[in-house]
């Protein structure tokens, strides 16, 4: 065991490999739907499913990952879980209709289910104390850079190769990982075999199924149509029903204990509260960047890197700080300049130059830095080595929810705001229609009359939706920041003393 455990430096190096080819595969696509809409002659509503299918599957299968991962063994699971996502990779690049990408895509996020919480459930097991926060500050920092890093990379392929690279991408990232999990990790699982929860694996799928698919619908027909507000209903009553289980079986998917703990409970939350607000920003900065400032996609994803420099350093930061401050003044401090960095930017205007936006994004990217792997972190100091798969799947889990609904209702007050501000008298109703849909539609649109006038007005227009979005989160951000101070321990209490240990093979 000594031996395997010399080189789980190695192996996180490897597992931060199958990371960002999960970070990448959420954004990398959204610079090639274009050229698919073309090529494959896909609609509009197959390329919403191209996009929601992996974001449905994920969501599904991430509890049910998690626990097959404490009982059958996590190496095991891993090593299928980067199998399967390479070859549905492969699949993706060469598919030639709507259907089988959608189908490969789905493929693609069985994978990253089952890839995401286990490589974070090794944590526990591989590394403790201080070991322990650094790696998972390494794990929270490729699990966030392959995100913003998505259009910059996606950018430059397009620009020089088929729309199949932007898949075939994650083909050598993913063969690293193979090799050292294979070679180097430990398989591991829980000593006390978790017996299979059946009915609480299905509730759990159908119940974050539906209030995924529920607030993908949110976003496409708005939150008062009947279906969207029929399948949010749907999902959080079975949710409510798998909460219910979970208190009366004596073998439970999850330990609804856990939330006794302030660490997990506000851990997880600031987490999932953190990610609401990155992917707001990364919804709403590329939008800004193309149809206000003009930019390609290769531009715009160039134009992301002063955040993700921001949230190296801050990430960086954070382990130094850690020791000192706790988690409780850590996560606090990124909190504030989260809020400080979004609410500068809410004074962005029409004619505001880039170095301004650089300048906000920066700092809130510093904010994220020392907010995430924070926050995570103490949030798995409380899960044993003998359940850290569907702990580690569960606190995903939350993450994955808070993310679709913050992208859902952000992305809801910036097209609100976007509307109200438009002046459309004068337009005939297909054009104006047309100009409501979003900001690039309406951007086309005016460039298509040749009136500068109108271009100029659909652009102040998203300008001040965008100003809405980033009051939104700055505020998210600040009630956060009191949260932080309030509810978080400052130091995680660490499990692996007491509990005992896990099965390594």
């Amino acid at each position: 065991m000594t031996g395997s455990l010399r080189s789980k430096w190695w192996v996180l190096f490897a597992l931060t490999f199958g990371l960002l080819a999960v970070g990448l595969d959420m954004t990398v696509l959204n610079v090639a739907l274009p050229t698919l809409a073309v090529d494959m002659q896909a609609s509009t509503g197959q390329l919403q499913w191209i996009l929601d299918s992996y974001n449905l599957v994920l969501a599904a299968m991430l509890l049910p990952a998690g626990m097959l991962g404490d009982r059958y063994g996590r190496k095991k699971l891993l090593l299928f879980a980067l199998v399967l996502f390479g070859a549905a990779s492969a699949a993706c690049a060469y598919s030639g209709t709507p259907a089988m990408m959608i189908g490969m895509r789905s493929l693609l996020g069985l994978g990253a289910a089952f890839l995401v919480p286990l490589s974070m459930s090794v944590l526990p097991v591989m590394f403790t104390g201080a070991e322990r926060t650094k790696a998972m500050i390494i794990w929270a920092s490729a699990n966030m850079l392959g995100i913003p890093l998505g259009p910059i990379l996606g950018g430059w392929l397009l620009k020089h190769y088929s729309w199949g690279s932007v898949f075939l991408l994650n083909l050598p990232l993913i063969a690293v990982a193979l090799i050292a999990v294979t070679l180097l990790m430990p398989e591991s699982r829980s000593a006390v075999r978790p017996r299979l929860d059946i009915p609480g694996v299905l509730a759990s799928s159908l119940g974050l199924t539906g209030v995924t698919y529920g607030v993908i619908r949110a976003g496409e027909h708005g939150w008062g149509n009947p279906g969207t507000l029929g399948t949010l209903i749907v999902g959080a009553l079975i949710l409510t029903a798998f909460i219910l289980w979970q208190r009366r079986t004596k073998h439970p998917l999850i330990e609804l204990s856990l939330f006794r703990s302030p660490s997990f409970t506000w851990g997880t939350i600031l987490a999932t509260s953190v990610s609401f607000a990155m992917f707001g920003l990364l919804f709403v900065m590329p939008q800004y960047f193309q149809a206000v400032n003009g930019a390609d996609a290769l531009g715009t994803g160039l134009r992301l890197l002063p955040m993700i420099g921001g949230l190296l350093v801050g990430a960086k930061a954070a382990q130094a700080l850690l020791p000192r401050l706790g988690a409780k003044y850590t996560a606090a401090g990124g909190f504030a300049f989260m809020t400080a960095g979004l609410v500068v930017g809410t004074a962005t205007g029409l004619d505001t130059g880039y170095g301004f936006a650089a300048l906000w994004i920066t700092v809130a990217g510093l904010g994220l830095g020392f907010v995430l792997p924070t926050a995570m972190d103490s949030a798995l100091g409380e899960l044993s080595a003998e359940r850290s798969g569907v702990g580690s799947a569960l606190i995903m889990a939350m993450r994955q929810v808070g993310g679709a609904v913050g992208v859902a209702l952000l992305g809801a007050a910036l097209n609100s705001t976007y509307r109200g501000n438009l002046a459309l008298g004068g337009l005939d109703s297909q054009t104006a229609d047309t100009i409501k849909q979003s900001v690039s539609a309406g951007a086309a649109a005016a460039r298509q009359t040749g009136s500068e006038t109108l271009l100029a007005a659909v652009r102040s227009a998203f300008v001040h939706g965008m100003d809405t979005m980033l009051w939104i989160c700055g505020g998210i951000a600040a009630v956060s920041f009191l949260l932080a101070l309030l509810f978080l321990p400052r130091q995680a209490v660490r499990k692996e003393a007491d509990a005992p240990s896990a099965e390594l093979i």
